[in-house]
């Protein structure tokens, strides 16, 4: 049964594109159902993100051409519009390629930890529903463990490569634990509520908003758990800053030295960390001056961030071994299941035979025939039973000049000890 998946994502679509396959969370059952009743179609998982939509199948008679077929007809695309935007891969590459997305090498930002979590939460889906069997199920879960144990030895995900993590372990490294700390955000944009959710999850102990808008201001500070501040307060919330991050849209500066310099006097130089991610600026340069001051600005963190990505693309080059031994391991499972599934079907044949034969024998021994010649006709039929199909199947690959399949079955066949013919 073979194993395959058909895609689109980042690498290969825009947003616009993208967005047109988009499978919602109250869609999923029924796109699931609607794929699992198509023809030969066995299991399948659906994996839906904002940079890719993914199908992963084990089917014996839909393939690429009728899965992309569905993909337009479902979302109302002309037939064949997309199809230079998808990807495909079949058996072990199929597996690869799963592998390299939850160990977020194939993501748009190298590394990161969220698709390992929509792969469970699409796993848990078809769980659900119904849609996945041994196979996929298997492969799932193997895939679970095996990118957990590759970023852990590859470290890919050790290096923040976001300018607004990094911005939170900077301040880790210099004050350590932060939940004694006390923060001040300045501006309310998509930034300050990153940095804002990233301080949270260190368990920040007091955090100021601080904004030109008191809506937009009390707005974030409802979902951070935070006290909202209008920018007329600004000095009021400096002394109390521990770490500062700050970025508006505002043409000037905000924060002066002077400013800083008073926030010191009162702070009786507690050392301040100042993070400086608007452009233009937020902070007067002329701040790095003072004593018991951290500043950084946008580019001193996109340096790090830098860094961190090359950090993070040599972790994956040394994946890629770790990434083939998933694959491998997985792969060696899924042969052995096909070869049970053989064995099982050729030890059934066997004794369909062996049971005909056997109750046709005990007959004509009642019948009062010769014991020996009914054992001598009953073990020619069942070994020539027995070895009709395959001995047709040989005469067919050697008429159709299959070397490969003439040689594996020359391979399987072959006495132990006895040297291969050429």
């Amino acid at each position: 049964m073979p194993l395959f998946t058909i895609g689109i994502s980042h690498h290969t679509a825009p947003i616009e594109i993208r967005e047109k396959v988009a499978i919602t969370r109250s869609e999923y059952a029924s796109r699931v159902r609607d794929l699992r009743a198509m023809p030969g179609v066995e299991e399948v998982i659906i994996l839906g993100t904002c940079n890719r939509m993914e199908i992963y199948c084990l089917s014996s008679e839909t393939g690429k051409e009728a899965l992309l077929a569905w993909v337009h007809r479902t979302n109302d695309i002309a037939p064949g519009e997309l199809d230079e935007h998808f990807y495909s891969y079949e058996g072990e590459e199929a597996a690869r390629h799963l592998i390299r997305v939850a160990s977020g090498l194939d993501s748009l930002v190298l590394g990161e930890t969220q698709i390992l979590g929509q792969l469970k939460e699409a796993w848990q889906q078809a769980h659900d529903v119904g849609s996945m069997g041994k196979v996929l199920d298997r492969l799932f879960q193997h895939t679970f463990a095996a990118a957990k144990a590759i970023r852990t030895s590859s470290g890919i995900s050790d290096h923040s490569v976001s300018v607004a993590y990094t911005a939170v372990v900077l301040a880790r490294q210099i004050f350590g634990e932060l939940r004694s700390q006390t923060v001040v955000l300045v501006g309310a944009g998509e930034m300050v509520q990153l940095c804002g959710r990233h301080l949270r999850e260190q368990g920040i102990a007091k955090l100021l908003i601080v904004n030109r808008s008191r809506e937009k201001a009390e707005e974030l500070a409802a979902e951070l758990d935070a006290t909202a501040m209008t920018l007329d307060k600004l000095e009021d919330a400096l002394p109390q800053a521990d770490i500062l991050i700050s970025s508006t849209a505002s043409p000037n500066p905000v924060i002066c030295r002077k400013d800083i310099k008073s926030a010191l006097r009162k702070r009786r130089h507690r050392p301040m960390f100042l993070v400086d991610i608007a452009v233009p600026r937020d902070i007067e340069p002329e701040v790095s001056s003072l004593k018991d001051v951290y500043l950084y600005t946008i580019d001193d963190l996109q340096q790090v961030v830098d860094e961190n990505m090359h950090q993070r693309s040599l972790a994956a080059e040394s994946a890629l071994s770790d990434v083939d031994a998933a694959v491998n391991e997985f792969m060696r499972w899924m042969y052995g299941l096909r070869a049970a599934r053989s064995l099982k079907r050729i030890r059934q044949q066997s004794h369909d035979h062996e049971k005909e034969l056997t109750e046709k024998a005990l007959r004509r021994l009642l019948a009062g025939q010769d014991p020996a010649e009914v054992i001598r006709q009953l073990a020619s039929t069942l070994t020539n039973r027995i070895l009709h199909l395959p001995s047709k199947r040989l005469r067919e690959l050697a008429e159709s000049q299959d070397y490969d399949l003439l040689k594996a079955a020359d391979r399987i066949f072959r006495p132990e000890g006895q040297d291969e013919e050429p």
